[in-house]
């Protein structure tokens, strides 16, 4: 056996590549520039504009805006969430009768605003009072905040029925074939193999669909619901303030900043199995 006694002599490190400066480049720093000196100016005005006064009397009014924003939206998701089970089960069946009643519910609160909804059903629906009356439906029409729940949760409703039907479609089919060569049926197979997949894939279109709510919640306060922006308004009417929606902006900017982080976190936990 031959051993050297001779050490490979060292080699230079390689020449850093200077890459040139592309008009990409020179118009996204720009654009960040100006991001940042924006953000300075909106601080600036902050502190300036800073009354303790406004802050005393409108400060507790905001926070219970915030909770009143946080309820609304966290409620609709959860009954959205249960409402989308049978209609995006409904959208896979066979049933054509099944099949077109919720492709009709899809594409109707999926192609009409949010805005519109909410009329329809806090004015439209207020409109037959006599009947909801017989029925024993007027005590949930006649208020705003469940008007504006109602609507939330059937919008939201359609959107996470389509999010779990192309979680459910896009697990391979080869997930069935192996279930089903093990014995294991379909049922079982569904809720312990394939809904367990397709949850991971449609975790972040469900981030992305509580996100769009909680902004579009802002809706509600047409109708006299007092959540965050309706208590913006009012704050707004009584002092002429603008910086009142800066602060709304604030608070809905760290609702979402906290949400993405919070949804980044479980993403990471749940997909740590397929981390190469």
């Amino acid at each position: 056996m031959i051993v050297t006694k001779e050490l490979i002599p060292p080699r230079p490190a390689p020449a850093v590549l200077h890459r040139p400066l592309t008009t990409a480049k020179v118009v996204g720093l720009a654009v960040l520039v100006l991001w940042a000196l924006l953000a300075m100016a909106l601080i600036s005005m902050v502190i300036e504009g800073w009354d303790p006064a406004k802050f005393e009397r409108y400060g507790p009014r905001y926070l219970n805006g915030l909770w009143t924003t946080i309820s609304l939206v966290g409620v609709s998701i959860v009954l959205g969430a249960l409402l989308s089970l049978p209609v995006a089960f409904a959208r896979m069946s066979k049933n054509r009768v099944l099949n077109t009643i919720s492709y009709a519910y899809v594409y109707l609160f999926r192609s009409t605003p949010l805005l519109a909804q909410l009329f329809l059903i806090y004015y439209g629906l207020g409109s037959f009072r006599p009947q909801l009356e017989s029925v024993g439906l007027w005590w949930f029409f006649r208020e705003a905040w469940y008007c504006g729940l109602f609507s939330l949760t059937l919008n939201t409703a359609a959107y996470q029925a389509e999010i779990l039907r192309g979680a459910i479609q896009s697990v391979p089919t080869g997930q069935h074939e192996g279930a089903a060569a093990l014995g294991i049926s379909k049922r079982v197979a569904f809720w312990k193999i394939i809904l367990p997949q397709a949850l991971i894939v449609a975790l972040r279109p469900y981030g992305n669909e509580i996100i769009l709510m909680i902004k579009g919640s802002a809706v509600v306060a047409i109708v006299t619901v007092y959540d965050l922006m309706g208590e913006t308004r009012y704050a707004f009417s009584r002092t002429f303030d603008y910086q009142t929606y800066l602060w709304a902006a604030i608070f809905y900017l760290s609702m979402v900043e906290a949400l993405r982080h919070l949804w980044n976190f479980i993403e990471r936990r749940l997909t740590r199995h397929l981390v190469r």
